[in-house]
C-alpha cells in the first residue's frame, strides 16, 4: 500500500530545520502500476518549481509568484510569496528513475511507477 511506498518526512527525521516554508497538501493514489501524487502549489510556475530525488528522498520545492501591477510600488501586502517544501521517503518498490511530473493550474502531478519486479503479474499455469 501507499503508506509503505511513499512516506512523508519531517524536519524531526534527523535533518536540520530549513527556512520557514509552507507544507503543501497532497493526495496520493495507488494502483497496480504505481503511485500518483497530487500536490497543491498555487501560484508556483514551472520555472520556480523543483522536484528532485536524492537516494530514497523525493523533495518538492517551489516559490509562488505574486504579480502586482507594473510600475507600481507595493505599500502594503498580505499576499506575500509562499515558499513550499515537502519531502517523502520512497520505497525500493518504486522506480524513481522513471518519475514523470506535470504542473497544471497550480497542481503538480507526479507519476511514480513501481519497479517491474514489484508489479503484480499473472502466472500461467500449464497442465502437466
Amino acid at each position: 500500500m501507499a503508506n509503505n511506498e511513499l512516506q512523508t518526512r519531517t524536519a524531526s527525521d534527523g535533518q536540520a530545520p530549513s527556512a520557514p516554508h509552507v507544507v503543501p497538501p497532497v493526495d496520493i493514489f495507488e494502483d497496480d502500476s504505481g503511485i500518483t501524487l497530487l500536490a497543491d502549489l498555487p501560484g508556483v510556475s514551472r520555472e520556480r518549481l523543483g522536484v528532485r530525488v536524492d537516494g530514497d528522498t523525493l523533495t518538492l520545492e517551489g516559490t509562488a509568484e505574486v504579480a502586482g501591477p507594473s510600475q507600481m510600488e507595493l505599500v502594503y501586502g498580505e499576499a506575500q510569496p509562499q515558499v513550499y517544501r515537502r519531502e517523502f521517503s520512497l520505497s525500493r518498490e518504486l522506480d524513481a528513475s522513471r518519475i514523470e511530473a506535470q504542473l497544471k493550474d497550480g497542481v503538480l502531478r507526479l507519476t511514480i511507477p513501481k519497479a517491474e519486479d514489484a508489479r503484480p503479474r499473472r502466472i500461467e499455469v500449464r497442465v502437466g
